[in-house]
């Protein structure tokens, strides 16, 4: 419905619409606490990589032709990783990378350092790297492999240092130590992830039931309002017409009464529509049949409408050569409007009723009259039968069309439907 469409609008007119928000109101705190995180990460990686290449450019403890390639394949990523976090473009995809890539360079961390002599106090290059790598796990992969990584990094490096120094007892105390805080400082960083992330979720599902129940309190009290609407136009509008019709005692006072009866049934027919009354000017029965096109584009049909136009014949105005030209029936623009708008709801009812099978419109015009024909091919139904507070055919057709001085009737069976709706020149 128009109403509900408009109080959704309304709604979501009250969020803040920045970039991050129109990714949908779903995700409103959660994109700026995830945009949160990856800029911390890229700040923090950034420092923690700058100590660990400040660290690698000194005397290393790999075999000759071993510390460039690891060099490039752990800060070549990390590199990445963090131009990803500061310009917010493909952080999942280089943190996953960097991940992987820094757990493939400790696996070879014991052949690149075979027969070296390391010192257990003295933490190699690869160690500061140790809770990047949980980092870009939190930025990168699902919550279970969050925590497989955060145990996978400290553990992986404390095994092959251990290999490195030929598992010696003084390795055991340093490398407990190292392992240890770096399970700490990445459960820390797991920790802090998953709850800004789950706070982040929890406030945007708040948001999205505090706004669906809005637009619900809002819909029902828009609907409430527009039934107050109609029935103080019953009461007010067409009431009084007819009571100005019954007192009505001189053709002046029916003449009256017979206009405010005219648009106090326009008023109640149009009360669904968006469309304003707008001026009276007079239309071509094309110009009619346009309407009806854009009309039924507007329920979501797209119809070519038929057309036949007679026209007839009238003076141009120069006596001394009895000229005449061809001009085509004039149909007054509230005329026109409700035969537009009748069609159109005829057309809805098909679609809605027989599924727009053998939908056909047509519209004939001669020298004092138009017909509009709207036909389809469904099962049809007994006009009869259809409860007195359906308006689609009593209101938008019958009623719209009679405010006007038109005709509409309506021919139902088995072999289809057909609407047709007649409006003749007063006094033809």
């Amino acid at each position: 419905m128009a109403a509900d469409a408009a109080v959704l609008d309304s709604a979501w007119g009250m969020i803040p619409h920045s970039r991050e928000a129109t990714s949908g109101i779903g995700s409103f705190t959660r994109t700026r606490v995830e945009r949160i995180i990856v800029l911390t990460g890229g700040f923090g990686s950034l420092v923690l990589g700058t100590q660990a290449f400040l660290s690698a450019l000194g005397p290393g403890e790999e075999r000759p032709g071993w510390h460039i390639p690891l060099m490039v394949a752990v800060f070549g990523p990390l590199t990445i990783m963090i131009i990803a976090c500061f310009i917010g473009f493909g952080v999942r995809l280089t943190a996953g990378v960097f991940a992987l890539a820094y757990v493939l360079a400790l696996t070879t961390w014991p052949i690149a350092t075979a027969g070296s002599s390391p010192v257990a106090t003295d933490q190699p290059w690869i160690w500061y790297l140790v809770n990047i790598a949980t980092l870009a796990a939190v930025l990168a992969f699902p919550f279970p492999l969050q925590i497989v990584w955060t145990m996978l990094a400290p553990l992986l490096f404390g095994f092959v240092r251990l290999i490195q120094g030929g598992f010696a007892s003084d390795f055991w105390i340093a490398v407990g130590l190292d392992v240890s805080f770096a399970l700490i400082l990445g459960g820390v960083i797991l920790t802090l992830g998953w709850v800004f992330r789950s706070v982040a979720a929890n406030v945007d599902s708040t948001r999205a039931r505090a706004v669906a129940s809005y637009a619900e309190a809002a819909a029902a009290d828009a609907r409430e309002q527009e039934r107050i609407a109609v029935a103080a136009l019953m009461h007010d509008s067409v009431l009084a017409a007819l009571i100005s019709a019954e007192r009505a005692e001189t053709p002046r006072a029916r003449t009256l009464a017979a206009a405010m009866a005219r648009e106090a049934l326009t008023r109640l027919a149009n009360t669904d529509q968006d469309w304003s009354e707008g001026p009276d000017a007079p239309k071509r029965p094309d110009e009619v049949a346009d309407d009806i096109e854009a009309g039924a584009r507007e329920v979501g049909v797209e119809l070519s409408v038929r057309r036949v136009v007679e026209t007839g014949a009238a003076e141009t105005g120069a006596a001394e050569t009895g000229a005449v030209e061809s001009v085509p029936l004039s149909v007054p623009g509230r005329v026109a409007r409700a035969l537009a708008l009748a069609a159109t709801q005829a057309v809805a009812n098909a679609v809605q009723h027989a599924g727009g099978e053998g939908l056909t419109v047509s519209v004939t015009a001669t020298e004092h009259q138009i017909d509009i024909e709207v036909r389809d091919s469904g099962e049809g139904f007994v006009l009869e039968d259809v409860p007195d507070d359906r308006l689609g055919i009593r209101a938008s057709i019958f009623a719209r069309v009679a405010a006007v001085g038109g005709l509409a009737t309506i021919d139902s069976g088995h072999r289809g439907t057909s609407v047709r709706l007649t409006w003749r020149e007063a006094g033809e």
